[in-house]
């Protein structure tokens, strides 16, 4: 009995092991491919953190100087207009350059562009720290500009690709709260360093951001070829789509829109609100901080409901700004209407860069590059038709520039959508 015992015992255990060497290999399996999945989800999550840290980087150094314009005339002996042209050509370079540089690059291993951009922002900042000449100053701002469209661009691009296309808004927004971030963190602290320490310090912040951005790059982004080079002529292509046109007179006039108003919001607030300096800087920085809210909302309904999103930002910014034209005496009113409009101007960045890339997929960067150059436009567009309004009437009247420019945007907003319907047919029909 017992050697049977011994024996069955034996049997047993031969059964249990064979059970757990056949359960085993599965197991493996499935724990091999939960990690490759874990890692994978790391990897584009650590990609679009090191993207949004990198674009902050940039955005900030483009804006950051805004803050410290009387700081610069000092320091270099210029008048502070003469200082502001270390925005100014700052400016101008990113919008001749939007729709040139990213295509020249496309072909280029996106690693590789990135720490050429990084690079340059970095040895850039060091020289407009150290310098004492002017002229030095202003092309070291100017050469790195060249670069800021590729960059940008590319973070879009690779931020959207780096997961499902389902997906691909979620990241994007991620992306655009480092644009943010740069807007709205860049100016105060950059100025507040300046101001408490020097005017060189004000400058190694970029630099820190930048270098710090570009030994992520170099370590922890992995090689990225270009696996599909597309041709000049195809990215190019892209311009015989009506669709596509569409969508840069749409975010021409939308930006035109949100920056006609905002380059005058501080002196609306002071004029016709009548608020000190002190409460129209907190309501600015109300504005910056919804942007960044903005954002993560429409990164998550532009993957649901693109087309809702496209009709409901023109129509939300026309409610409100009527609702500043009429009500712009009553703080507590304003300052509602401001949070709100910073929640609506972050919403559509994201969606106005859906807009252009989505009607070009199959030339992202190019896209990308068309999104900057009339974004831009806009902004300097409406910035100068909002001041028309205030040189003829008076600052409660730039309102209407923005007014006018979001009913012009709807109609090519609605053609752009018709644009899409129509080809989505053509595709149809062709493939039946």
């Amino acid at each position: 009995m017992r050697n049977q015992a011994s024996v069955i015992g034996v049997i047993i255990s031969v059964i249990y092991l064979q059970r757990k060497c056949y359960v085993s290999p599965t197991f493996a399996v499935q724990k091999k491919k939960y990690m490759k999945n874990k890692f994978k989800l790391n990897s584009s999550t650590l990609l679009v953190f090191i993207l949004t840290t990198g674009v902050f980087g940039i955005i900030n150094t483009e804006m950051g100087v805004i803050g410290i314009l009387p700081l610069i005339a000092g320091n270099f002996q210029v008048t502070v207009p003469e200082a502001g042209w270390t925005v100014s050509i700052f400016a101008l370079v990113v919008a001749i350059s939007a729709p040139i540089t990213p295509l020249l690059f496309s072909g280029i291993n996106r690693k590789k562009v990135m720490i050429l951009a990084l690079g340059l922002f970095t040895l850039s900042n060091i020289i407009s720290m150290m310098t004492t000449n002017f002229t030095v100053l202003l092309i070291s701002r100017a050469l790195p500009a060249f670069l800021h469209p590729v960059y940008v661009s590319m973070a879009f691009t690779v931020a959207a690709a780096s997961l499902s296309k389902e997906k691909a808004p979620k990241a994007v927004a991620k992306v655009f709260i480092g644009v943010s971030a740069g807007m709205v963190l860049g100016v105060p602290v950059t100025s507040y360093i300046a101001s408490e320490v020097s005017y060189s310090m004000g400058m190694l912040f970029f630099t820190v951001v930048n270098a710090l951005v570009l030994v992520a790059t170099i370590l922890f982004v992995p090689s990225m070829p270009v696996k599909e080079k597309l041709s000049y002529g195809t990215q190019l292509g892209v311009l015989k789509k009506k669709v596509v046109w569409y969508s840069i007179l749409a975010i021409t006039l939308i930006n035109g829109a949100l920056f006609g108003f905002f380059s005058y919001m501080s002196d609306y607030l002071k004029t016709i609100t009548g608020v000190s300096y002190t409460v129209i800087s907190t309501m600015l920085l109300i504005y910056g901080l919804a942007n960044i809210i903005g954002n993560v909302i429409a990164g998550k309904q532009l993957a649901v409901n693109p087309v809702r999103s496209m009709i409901m930002i023109p129509l939300a910014l026309l409610t409100f700004y009527i609702g500043v034209f009429a009500l712009g005496e009553w703080l507590m009113v304003m300052a509602v209407i401001i949070l709100i409009l910073g929640i609506l101007a972050g919403y559509g960045q994201n969606t106005m860069q859906y807009m252009i890339t989505h009607a070009a997929p199959e030339a992202p960067d190019f896209a990308n590059g068309l999104y900057l150059l009339s974004a831009n436009l806009g902004t300097t567009v409406g910035a100068a038709v909002c001041g028309l309004f205030i040189t003829f009437f008076n600052t409660r009247y730039s309102v209407i520039g923005s007014l006018i420019f979001l009913v012009l945007s709807i109609v090519f907003v609605v053609l752009r959508i018709r644009a899409t319907q129509s080809e989505r047919q053509i595709r149809m029909e062709m493939a039946a």
